[in-house]
């Protein structure tokens, strides 16, 4: 089935004959290039649409996902429908393909639609709310595209109670970034955001020869699980937010000076705040883990409460 944007529910069309596609579909693992024009697709940088087209790599995101039967798996942006080849062959209960572009989300149903498992919603992934993708714990799996995976990771923590794990592919460097510690150069606001809410098992590199067009730089996969609690109430959450972002808006700062700038409030108060969170001013914020974050947003709660309501 296919769901657009509006209410209506579209048409299927008869099933490909079987997931090869054929020579009227394109072979999209051999011929790419040929399967997108079909579609009357032309890739979008500006989407960041690198499609996947090696099986290999296919089959490993969905092995370590541990995809089985009576599982539900929502796939994040499916294109050609390589992944989803392998998600089937696992046997889950329901698939749920949430994919942006209308031409690709037809050509979907064209060669998925007869499997009653497979559910389309041709939406933006931001736009979906949590009850579309069906009940249960789901696992999610996904080639995220660059330019707004983070807001996706970001619409996922929302959802977290309900996930039971991801395998999500991101630019390499984004991907470097979410699961770097403390201290590490890359270490940032999306690393701390990251640590709050998941616990990163595991990461594979995937080479640019793996997707179509070919990127200019290589992906990673990230293998990630829910903490089993969070470590503020849903009542701190802003105020753990606004209080992480701007102690990176100057990274190169201490944390004294970036967080001053970046909540307004005069190094007296930054001050004393560090020092009831126990924290050395000195320091720089990528010195900082998330719980010496997490206590400094709690001392600083009532300054910051005017960046939450903004």
């Amino acid at each position: 089935m296919i769901f657009p944007p509006g209410p209506a529910l579209l048409g299927v069309a008869s099933p490909a004959k079987d997931w090869g596609w054929s020579a009227e579909y394109g072979t999209p693992s051999r011929e790419p290039g040929r399967a997108l024009r079909l579609a009357g697709v032309q890739p979008s940088k500006s989407r960041g649409q690198n499609f996947l087209v090696q099986p290999a790599v296919a089959a490993q995101i969905v092995s370590v996902a541990e995809v089985k039967r009576g599982d539900s798996v929502v796939e994040i942006g499916p294109g050609l429908g390589i992944l989803t080849e392998r998600i089937l062959e696992a046997g889950p209960r329901q698939v749920m393909l949430v994919e942006l572009d209308a031409r690709l989300a037809a050509r979907l149903a064209e060669r998925f639609g007869g499997d009653q498992r497979v559910k389309i919603l041709n939406r933006d992934f931001l736009m979906v709310a949590r009850p579309e993708l069906g009940d249960g714990r789901l696992k999610i799996v996904g080639n995220l595209p660059f330019n707004v995976a983070a807001a996706m990771l970001r619409r996922l923590c929302d959802w977290r109670e309900s996930i039971e794990r991801m395998v999500l592919m991101f630019q390499r460097e984004v991907g470097e970034r979410i699961r770097a510690r403390p201290g590490a150069r890359n270490y940032s606001s999306l690393s701390v955001f990251s640590s709050l809410y998941w616990n990163t098992i595991g990461h594979f590199r995937v080479a640019g020869g793996s997707f179509y067009p070919r990127p200019k730089v290589d992906a990673e996969v990230l293998i990630m699980e829910p903490r089993s609690e969070l470590v503020f109430a849903a009542g701190e959450e802003a105020h753990v937010r606004a209080t992480v972002r701007a102690a990176f808006s100057a990274p190169r700062k201490t944390i004294r000076n970036s967080l001053s700038g970046g909540l307004g409030l005069d190094s007296n108060t930054i001050e004393a705040a560090l020092e009831a969170a126990n924290i050395d001013a000195s320091l720089r914020p990528a010195m900082l883990d998330g719980l010496q974050l997490l206590a400094l947003a709690r001392v600083l709660q009532p300054a910051t409460s005017s960046a939450c309501r903004a």
